[in-house]
């Protein structure tokens, strides 16, 4: 069993920021750049792999995750492993897959203590025990020096940059669809269920509820086009425009996915009361057809159809 450990604060134990990425780097023979790229859960989940073998399935760690959904799975297989080696730390799950610094450098400051206090000094092919796969940090899409030759105007370079965000928006888009889809279905498939009758086996509902989906990060990490491609100064008002636009529907996807993605929570929470037990399908019902201010969802939960 596992040595807990408590996170006290800053202490000179503490290692700086570049510090824990060399250190998680050197441990597991990985490439990231920064804390942020820890919000993945992978290296958490081969790190306690190192600490206690076979812990946990490490073949269903996505290394290459690249969607909030992926990285909420990957949590899952480390929460499970701190069930079975008696880790009662609470893992802050929907503030690490953010991607926000903080979240992830006060996490991982707290892990390295947990591996410190739990590690033996075994030897362990990092590599190896995850099939071979490399790991890198996730592409930061920056302008690439001399995008924009330089008989280029000042205008025309800041045009170059709005379309590389544009781009990276729009791929942003892209992500929230598959991720807002695979939770709707996920409600769909246990609304079929609850129609079988006044109970349920809870397990029907948490196969439902940790059936992994097929990768839906087909389109993240496509290769940027050429910035100044078609553009012109006059373009940057439209663009500006659009990039507003984006914003907003990425907000209104963010709130969507965030519902959906609640309502299995909350059901979850429900087949955890007594998982022996058949389960009440109205239970289940009431949180399906609940409603939040200032959000209305679709139709489709109740009359059966797609998106």
């Amino acid at each position: 069993m596992a040595v807990n450990v408590f996170n006290t604060g800053v202490t000179s134990d503490n290692l700086s920021r570049h510090e824990m990425v060399s250190w998680v780097n050197d441990s597991l023979q990985l490439k990231y750049a920064k804390i942020e790229d820890l919000c993945t859960g992978a290296a958490y989940c081969q790190f306690l792999d190192m600490l206690f073998e076979n812990c946990v399935p490490i073949k269903k760690v996505k290394f290459d995750a690249k969607l909030e959904h992926e990285y909420i799975q990957n949590f899952k297989i480390l929460q499970e492993g701190f069930k079975k080696t008696g880790v009662d730390k609470i893992i802050p799950v929907d503030k690490l897959v953010k991607g926000g610094f903080q979240d992830n450098f006060e996490f991982v400051q707290w892990f390295k203590k947990f591996f410190d206090a739990n590690y033996a000094g075994q030897e362990y092919d990092a590599v190896r025990a995850r099939g071979g796969v490399e790991v890198v940090a996730k592409p930061t899409k920056k302008p690439v020096a001399g995008a924009a030759p330089g008989g280029r105007s000042v205008k025309d370079k800041e045009v170059a940059n709005l379309l590389l965000e544009q781009e990276e928006l729009e791929t942003t888009i892209e992500g929230l669809k598959k991720e807002k889809v695979f939770w709707f279905s996920k409600l769909q498939n246990i609304e079929v269920l609850c129609q079988e009758g006044e109970t349920i086996d809870t397990s029907k509902i948490t196969d439902v509820l940790y059936k992994e989906g097929d990768n839906a990060s087909d389109e993240a990490g496509k290769p940027i086009k050429n910035p100044m491609a078609g553009a012109a100064s006059g373009d940057l008002d439209n663009i500006t425009k659009k990039l507003g636009k984006l914003r907003t529907t990425i907000e209104g996807l963010e709130k969507e996915r965030d519902f959906y993605f609640g309502k299995l929570r909350d059901i979850e929470v429900l087949c955890q009361e007594d998982p022996t037990k058949p389960i009440d399908t109205s239970k289940i019902l009431a949180v399906l057809y609940a409603t939040e201010e200032g959000f209305n969802a679709p139709e489709d939960i109740g009359d059966g159809n797609d998106e």
